[in-house]
């Protein structure tokens, strides 16, 4: 609507916009975390949590009305028919750029239920993030090091344990939790820097869904298998989507079955986490072939 605007002044509306919704809904869920602290009852602080999800729905709301207000953007989305969400659901995805977040939030909103993160510790003491993500009672994990497990074996364990315990409040409500199992977004220099074997994804690291499928993957539905693409956009999306000059937004979504993984096996057998990345390298692997496709079909179009 707004793209024939100068692109600075378009990335300095974006950005404003961005961050006053973040502020507001961020605002508005770290207040519900706090009286959420008062609520003796487990209904009661469901019925908190409800309306917190809500306030998370408003945020991913105006992230997509935000995106559609600087830039002509074409949403090229399939699979979304299969969802529902009154299930659990864990999502693994490529990591392109910061837009992922506000781009697959807003996409999945009325399909799944409001996505959760595995967190890093230190995100906590961010202002208005930190603080929004621990009232929608996402967890903040300190994983422990190799190393520190070496000096201190108690320790083993303790991670799951956390873990478990953390996710126990998932069980009384519907939960989405997404993982980029990349590690980290893509850019060239890290393809390279890996010997990816992969035209446009990283390697994709099976530590973390394992250990987040040990620890609840009964509860989970289905595993979803997100493949996002920014087919116009350079490689600094984030930076081009608010300068206006992303247009074509493809999401596509696969349903997997669950897989069963045993922690103790997983964290002692080297043989039993070869099989289970075997699995995460196939998934990948055709998904960089999808992605492919979806790349080859954009240039025949252009």
């Amino acid at each position: 609507m707004l793209s024939f605007l100068p692109g600075p002044v378009l990335f300095l509306l974006s950005g404003s916009l961005f961050v006053l919704s973040t502020f507001i809904w961020g605002g508005l869920i770290s207040i519900g975390g706090i009286l959420k602290l008062f609520i003796p009852t487990i209904k009661g602080r469901i019925a908190i949590t409800h309306v917190m999800n809500r306030f998370m729905w408003c945020w991913a709301f105006f992230n997509g009305a935000i995106i559609n207000l600087i830039a002509k953007v074409e949403w090229d989305v399939e699979g979304l028919e299969q969802l529902d969400n009154k299930s659990w659901y864990l999502l693994i995805s490529n990591h392109i750029s910061g837009l992922d977040i506000a781009t697959q939030s807003y996409l999945l909103r009325n399909n799944i239920p409001m996505l959760k993160f595995f967190l890093k510790k230190e995100l906590l003491y961010v202002p208005i993030l930190g603080l929004g993500c621990w009232a929608l009672d996402m967890p903040f994990m300190n994983r422990t090091s190799p190393a520190k497990l070496k000096r201190n074996p108690k320790l083993k364990g303790k991670d799951l344990r956390t873990t478990r315990k953390s996710c126990e409040k998932f069980k009384h409500m519907p939960t989405s939790i997404i993982n980029y199992v990349e590690g980290s977004r893509f850019t060239l220099e890290k393809h390279q820097r890996q010997a990816s074997p992969y035209r446009y994804l990283l390697k994709p690291k099976a530590g973390g869904i394992a250990f987040t499928l040990s620890a609840m993957g009964e509860q989970f539905t289905k595993v979803l298998n997100l493949t996002l693409v920014y087919p116009d956009a350079p490689e600094d999306t984030l930076k081009a989507m608010m300068l206006g000059k992303v247009h074509k937004i493809t999401m596509r979504v696969e349903c997997l079955e669950v897989p069963q993984v045993d922690a103790e096996l997983y964290f002692s057998q080297p043989e039993y986490r070869t099989q289970f990345q075997r699995w995460l390298n196939q998934v990948w692997l055709e998904k960089d072939h999808l992605i492919h496709e979806l790349m080859q079909q954009q240039n025949k179009s252009d």
